[in-house]
């Protein structure tokens, strides 16, 4: 569970040193049966540690920084931190030239009377986004995907509770390798147990055998859920639980990362390109965006290290 932000990027302090961070990605290449393991491991050792030190850098200057200008600083120090984290599976990364753009695309010129919880983001076939999604989590997206701001902010827990929101979501109860889910979801998702207890599994493959009680609904976790990979769940980095959505048409199909990098992509061109209105939704609160991009902005500055530092620190713990 997060402290505070200065707390979560101390967390990174132990890749400041190139011994241990190029053993550290000797072991994570040998595990992936990659050639020239070694080799690659001491080309990347350097650049890896640079790309967690720019990226700390970046969220570092949110403290001061005033509010219009923290999307372009998360955003971009966001971006550092995927990078390191792909250079763990990617030892070629960048291998070529079509992995550097962004992998996302908003309307340039926002529409009279725009909103931006009413606005898009489409896929593109290639660039960081679809790299991410691809090496980190085993997902493909077809050129052309949308997804609406809501739809995203909706994904995201600490949202949802900060606005009053909680009854969208189901809290779970984790207990070892057990979770458990009030009994309330079979109606909200108009299922038997039997049908739900088929349905999860296939959104998540560490979810096995379960069973039936009066309050819950449990299943067995073949594996840990980590913050950053739990689909169908989502993690509330606070509280330290998991959340299902109450609406079966509201599971998220994108891990709380790629949602983050899509929302930030948006909100760091608004605030590029689109100065008036940005100005305009920070000073008069005329709209409903407000409280969604402040509180967004407010939960992401500590959430994404702290999901990136999850990452790299528990990959480091199951290679030893």
């Amino acid at each position: 569970m997060m402290t505070s932000l200065q707390y979560v990027l101390d967390s990174f302090t132990s890749f400041f040193s190139s011994k241990n961070t190029q053993l550290f990605l000797y072991k994570c290449y040998s595990k992936l049966n990659i050639p020239d393991a070694e080799k690659r491991s001491y080309e990347n050792c350097y650049p890896f540690i640079y790309y967690i030190e720019h990226g700390k850098n970046y969220y570092s200057l949110t403290e001061q920084a005033p509010l219009s200008i923290q999307p372009l600083l998360l955003f971009y120090g966001m971006i550092q931190f995927m990078k390191a984290c792909l250079l763990t599976v990617d030892p070629l990364y960048p291998e070529t030239t079509t992995v550097l753009a962004h992998g996302a695309t908003t309307r340039k010129r926002k529409k009279k009377f725009y909103e931006f919880l009413q606005d898009e983001i489409k896929i593109q076939k290639n660039g960081l986004f679809t790299h991410t999604a691809n090496k980190l989590f085993h997902l493909y997206h077809s050129e052309g995907e949308k997804y609406s701001m809501q739809q995203l902010l909706d994904s995201i827990p600490e949202i949802q509770i900060l606005l009053g929101r909680k009854n969208t979501m189901y809290e779970t109860v984790l207990n070892g390798n057990t979770l458990a889910i009030p009994i309330d979801v079979l109606d909200s998702y108009h299922m038997t147990s039997e049908r739900f207890s088929t349905y999860l599994p296939t959104k998540a493959d560490y979810l096995v055998s379960s069973s039936v009680t009066k309050e819950y609904i449990t299943f067995h976790c073949l594996k840990k859920i980590s913050p950053y990979s739990c689909l169908p769940f989502a993690y509330h980095s606070e509280t330290g639980s998991f959340y299902l959505p109450k609406v079966k048409e509201n599971l998220s199909p994108l891990p709380e990362l790629l949602v983050h990098y899509l929302l930030l992509y948006n909100l760091s061109s608004i605030s590029r390109y689109e100065t008036e209105w940005w100005y305009h939704m920070l000073h008069h609160y005329e709209e409903e965006d407000f409280p969604f991009i402040n509180g967004f902005l407010s939960i992401t500055k500590i959430k994404m290290p702290y999901i990136f530092s999850s990452f790299l620190n528990e990959k480091r713990i199951n290679l030893t």
